[in-house]
């Protein structure tokens, strides 16, 4: 394979930064070329809250990632997370100047145009714009448009927005590392395509992603994406809660949570102690398990409670015949899937990310905790290959007519002009 064939992933969460290299191998499924992996310290609930620390933190990551690929980087798929992403469904219709030909992607690429001209609220733009199923002249339920004869295309679209200021600076990050950004994709959107089969998504299915500073969540029923939210809590409030709860510094709070965590207190024995090394000059200090499982179960069943409120909210909650599944750091504290089957009454499982990776993947891949970064892999392997295809029938086309497409300003594009206009380099 080229090296344009070669996608890389970058992952900016708030507890760590990863990379990774992949590219499609010759049995379709992904082989993971190289990652990097480091601590985050510029993040905060998934919005960069300092730029200097997080470009660093980028550059470690990417600079493994080269090491262990033996590929250089200059190109990155970005994910995009934070409590200021919201999303809305909305209905829009194109009506085709000829029913004598058959509707082909320039009139599906209008109709999506058309949306990402819709007003926003001051400082907030749209991300990305979701078909979901099509409607043509009057007849609905159609997923695939292209090919067939109709006057009027309509159809209903999922869109997702988020604020301009957080964009921004994410791309100013990945671009003071010295990287360009090909794509930024909303990371729910690019765990699901980690975790997730076509089964579940057909039967409805609750995507969680529980990450360190945000918990992402995305809707499937029927093949299509019918919702996705962010919850602002995750894994850091835990780990917080212990600190506060057993008077410990935070980094021990975390290794307590990691090492002996538990998402059920009942699991626990009253004679279950841990020592951990007392502050300098002071005795170790002792750690009761049932009250360190405690203390992680009442803040998990709020996270949970968000969740329930988010699947209610999106008005699919009797449909989801595959239940939820939890991926993310957060979904490998021991007993989650217990408490979140108690705490819902629905079917549970962990998601980890070997959907669609080669079986010579590195073991640590198929951690949840890289469930995004190999869907954004993925996504951008597949956005890659669907460029390459237009580009093909766009060389045909040209032959026929240069006058019939028009080129949308995408979110990221105008991100990408607001930088070019300012000089930054």
């Amino acid at each position: 394979m080229a090296t344009s064939d070669i996608i890389v992933g970058l992952d900016i969460g708030t507890t760590k930064i990863a990379a990774i290299v992949g590219r499609r191998d010759e049995h379709g499924k992904m082989e993971i070329l190289g990652y990097g992996k480091t601590e985050s310290i510029g993040v905060k609930r998934g919005v960069v809250s300092n730029i200097e620390h997080t470009v660093n933190s980028i550059t470690t990551a990417i600079e493994q990632a080269e090491q262990m690929s033996g590929v250089d980087i200059h190109t990155v798929n970005v994910g995009i997370a934070g409590q200021h992403i919201k999303s809305l469904q909305h209905h829009g219709s194109h009506i085709r100047n000829s029913n004598d030909d058959e509707i082909n992607q320039n009139d599906i690429d209008t109709l999506t145009e058309k949306m990402y001209k819709l007003a926003m609220s001051p400082g907030e733009e749209i991300i990305d714009v979701i078909p979901q199923e099509y409607t043509i002249d009057g007849e609905q339920g159609i997923k695939q448009p292209a090919g067939m004869s109709g006057v009027n295309l309509e159809a209903n679209f999922h869109i997702i927005t988020g604020q301009t200021t957080a964009a921004k600076n994410i791309y100013k990050c990945v671009k003071k590392a010295g990287l360009e950004v090909e794509s930024l994709i909303l990371e729910p959107i690019a765990s699901a395509e980690a975790v997730l089969s076509e089964e579940e998504k057909e039967a409805g299915v609750v995507l969680v992603d529980i990450g360190g500073g945000t918990t992402d969540i995305a809707i499937f029923q029927d093949g299509i994406i019918r919702h996705t939210a962010v919850v602002p809590f995750g894994g850091d409030i835990i780990t917080e809660d212990v600190k506060e709860g057993c008077t410990i510094i935070k980094k021990y709070a975390e290794d307590l949570k990691v090492k002996f965590g538990s998402a059920l207190s009942s699991e626990n024995r009253e004679d279950e102690i841990v020592a951990i090394p007392g502050l300098r000059g002071r005795p170790p200090k002792e750690i009761s398990l049932k009250n360190l499982a405690s203390i992680i179960e009442a803040r998990m069943e709020e996270i949970i409670e968000h969740i329930m409120f988010e699947i209610r909210n999106s008005g699919y909650e009797k449909k989801l015949i595959a239940g939820i599944v939890l991926t993310g750091g957060g979904a490998q504290l021991k007993h989650i899937l217990q408490l979140t089957q108690f705490a819902t009454g629905m079917d549970v499982r962990i998601g980890y990310p070997n959907e669609h990776l080669s079986k010579e993947c590195p073991e640590e891949m198929v951690q949840p905790m890289f469930a995004t970064g190999v869907g954004l892999v993925s996504r951008g392997i597949a956005k890659h290959e669907k460029e390459l295809r237009k580009q093909s029938i766009n060389q045909k086309d040209e032959k026929k007519d240069k006058n019939t497409r028009k080129d949308r300003t995408s979110f990221f594009d105008k991100i990408k002009g607001l930088f070019e206009e300012e000089g930054i380099q």
